[in-house]
């Protein structure tokens, strides 16, 4: 698949002339909105302001989002999953990456619950104001996810996840539904001839390319909704916001950190047999890059290389793990999903029950798979994930602002990821998967 990664990549300078636009339409609105939040938070020119400007532009821009998300993620997911059976030859080693994959980001995702849920760091808000930002959100773009599954529980959510209609599913927006029908549909091309799937696939693909070039679109919008958004959040809050962000960035921080050095480095020395120690010195070029690059696919001929002269891994098995792997194996992605969505949910007093969290987490890991390869590519999920489980999702104008330096972080967690799966895919391959699959390369 001709994705990018969610961390950013789009057009070079392009790409960072909009990280900048969006961090000045931020700061901007969040300036803005503590002045008026001092001087003037009751006045009806305010009330004026945000109820018939700020907030309209608002919506516009999640309902563009919100237009395009469904067909995004459908065909960004069932091409990743298609991708990993692309070679015959590879067949078997897809199906290990994709097992690794699906695994892995569980347990990114669960830590990243357990700690936005443990520091709680949207927590505190004055209640009444988080239910005015509600009340007059409700109208909006949070209306547009109708909550689809979100009232199901025990044995009836589990079911509801396989969609008896998927064309129903997508009219109501049941994204879980959705997201499985696309990692269903994706599997079966694993299981076919790609001779026989290699029209049908291009579609999709297609499908994907559309959708991808018009959220790109779309997010050049993104500087002026961020401003509103801030300015209504600003104006509403003051400046208990400027807190509730610190604490925020510091969970999303220890999050990737205990995922980088706890759960990477206990897979590597009791799966791939390899010293932690050894492989992060081994591989620290290709973190560095990731980091200031805030791309996995800017960093993929680095992580190439460093597969290959350090870590000394098979050419094609490091290859094609790692060549998924900037698509589909997004741990940090998934993990600054999970945060975000929980924290927004704990900022606007909304308490999501552990079968609502378990929702979040699915579609988290199965996002993970396939984002949109745009500057903010994370964006449209989550905005999907609060509207599904009742947060307003103009709420995302909160944590775009400091996306930038968290994006470098992730990215560095993501492209780390791949190697270590690189890594554990080849410690557990074969002897043969390493012959078959040197035959087609060449």
């Amino acid at each position: 698949m001709t994705a990018q990664t969610a961390e950013g990549k789009a057009g070079g300078h392009g790409s960072q002339r909009l990280q900048y636009w969006m961090l000045g339409g931020f700061l901007a609105g969040l300036a803005l909105g503590l002045i008026v939040h001092a001087v003037a938070a009751d006045a009806a020119w305010v009330h004026a302001v945000t109820t018939y400007i700020t907030q309209p532009i608002g919506q516009i821009f999640l309902r563009l989002l919100f237009m395009l998300v469904i067909p995004l993620l459908v065909s960004a997911l069932i091409v990743g999953v298609a991708d990993m059976g692309e070679a015959r030859h590879l067949r078997t080693v897809g199906l290990r990456t994709l097992l690794y994959t699906v695994i892995v980001s569980s347990i990114a995702v669960a830590i990243s619950l357990a700690m936005v849920n443990l520091f709680q760091p949207g927590g505190g808000v004055d209640p009444r104001l988080a239910r005015d930002m509600i009340d007059a959100s409700a109208q909006g773009a949070a209306s547009i996810v109708e909550q689809a599954g979100a009232s199901k529980t025990g044995i009836e959510a589990l079911v509801a996840v396989v969609p008896s209609n998927f064309v129903a599913a997508m009219s109501s927006n049941d994204i879980l539904a959705v997201m499985f029908f696309a990692l269903f549909f994706g599997i079966g091309f694993l299981l076919v001839d790609p001779a026989k799937t290699a029209v049908l696939k291009a579609g999709v693909e297609g499908v994907f390319e559309v959708s991808m070039r018009l959220i790109g679109l779309v997010i050049k919008l993104a500087p002026l909704a961020i401003f509103c958004f801030m300015f209504n959040l600003a104006a509403q809050f003051g400046w208990d916001l400027i807190g509730r962000l610190s604490a925020y960035v510091f969970v999303v921080l220890v999050a990737l950190a205990l995922q980088m050095f706890g759960v990477f480095s206990l897979i590597l020395a009791l799966i791939a047999r390899k010293n932690p120690v050894a492989f992060f010195r081994e591989t620290q070029e290709a973190m560095l890059m990731a980091f200031s690059t805030a791309s996995s696919n800017a960093t993929l001929p680095t992580s190439l290389r460093v597969a290959d002269t350090e870590l000394k891994l098979p050419r094609p098995i490091a290859r094609f793990v790692l060549t998924i792997g900037a698509t589909a194996n997004q741990n940090g992605t998934a993990m600054f999903e999970g945060v975000t969505v929980i924290f927004l949910a704990q900022f606007f007093g909304i308490d999501l029950t552990l079968g609502q969290q378990l929702v979040v987490m699915l579609i988290c890991i199965l996002g993970g798979i396939g984002t949109a390869g745009v500057p903010a590519g994370s964006l449209p999920v989550i905005a999907l994930i609060l509207g599904t489980v009742g947060v307003p999702p103009e709420g995302i104008g909160l944590v775009l602002g400091v996306d930038r330096f968290l994006d470098m972080c992730r990215t560095a967690l993501n492209v780390i990821g791949d190697l270590v799966a690189a890594q554990v895919i080849a410690s557990t391959s074969r002897a043969e998967d390493f012959a078959i699959a040197g035959e087609g390369d060449g």
